[in-house]
């Protein structure tokens, strides 16, 4: 009976650990993720009767916020999500053969090369932007290199130069979103990319399989992981991003992150802001799951 006792309260025990363990991170959830949402949910649903008085806000169910909030900015919200989606794009068709070659190319040098695209986390998100705005300014080495070469009327006629420049340009703020997310791209396509054996897309050259044939066929299905989680960790923060909008572009390239901030700590419309929030985590959270269905990873999230 004792040893019966001790094992029923052994297998106790080892069903509590797992629990355990967890709390912290359940702990850390509840409170820096759930709390500050139900706050903003409660928000978004309230209104503000003095601009000056930020403690003055009153629960009163006004679903007209999320109804004003996508009257008043689709434009912005559709403004985000394309420049999102083209730096996406962009960081996909450049990030991905560079975590190749670093995966099946980089030999000894790899760690390097995983060096190198790491290090502009060495430095600040803003202080990148503001490099790229001397960049990419009206004497900076870009346009003078394309005035110099004469390509600036046909960089007129693409629409990726306005009036002779680049900045307060689509074509600013979407390379300034490509630039600071590419390496949200690399890592993980490079994390799938490394798991994958090669001798699979040997086989299939086997097969009567060409090079082309045997990366689609093999190395591209199997990185799919990564790519899925790449394009999230890049599409996601491009699209609520403010920064490069700001630095990089003008009036016309506003985004919606320029206009949630401006409500928060600008204009101190809580309410709208809040409710801002609230559809652009909703319209990503839709986004995601019919992206997950479409690429075949729904066991990802």
């Amino acid at each position: 009976m004792t040893s019966r006792g001790g094992e029923d309260r052994s297998k106790r025990s080892a069903g509590i650990v797992p629990y355990g363990l967890l709390s912290p991170g359940i702990l850390w959830l509840l409170l820096f993720f759930l709390v500050p949402l139900v706050t903003l949910g409660r928000t978004s649903l309230s209104v503000k009767a003095s601009r000056f008085d930020p403690n003055d806000i009153r629960l009163t169910w006004e679903l007209s916020n999320y109804t004003n909030a996508i009257g008043d900015y689709s434009e912005q919200f559709l403004r985000s999500f394309a420049y999102a989606g083209i730096a996406t794009v962009a960081c996909i068709l450049i990030g991905y053969p560079i975590a190749y070659v670093i995966a099946f190319r980089g030999g000894r040098y790899r760690n390097v090369l995983l060096g190198l695209v790491v290090v502009p986390f060495f430095t600040s998100f803003l202080i990148r932007t503001l490099a790229w705005v001397n960049v990419l300014s009206d004497k900076g080495p870009v346009v003078s290199a394309i005035e110099y070469l004469q390509f600036s009327g046909l960089l007129e006629s693409l629409g990726i130069m306005s009036d002779g420049r680049l900045l307060s340009t689509h074509t600013a703020v979407i390379g300034g979103l490509t630039y600071n997310f590419l390496p949200f791209m690399i890592l993980p396509i490079y994390v799938s990319l490394e798991k994958i054996d090669l001798g699979l897309a040997d086989a299939a050259k086997d097969l009567y399989n060409n090079g082309w044939q045997a990366f689609r066929k093999v190395v591209l299905p199997l990185s799919l992981p990564g790519l899925f989680a790449g394009s999230l960790l890049t599409f996601i923060p491009a699209s609520g991003d403010f920064i490069n909008a700001k630095f990089l572009g003008g009036p016309r390239n506003t985004m919606i992150g320029s206009v949630i901030q401006d409500r928060f700590l600008v204009q101190g419309d809580l309410p709208t802001a809040a409710a801002l929030s609230f559809m652009l985590m909703i319209i990503m959270t839709i986004g995601t799951l019919i992206y997950a269905r479409m690429l075949g990873t729904d066991d990802l999230i």
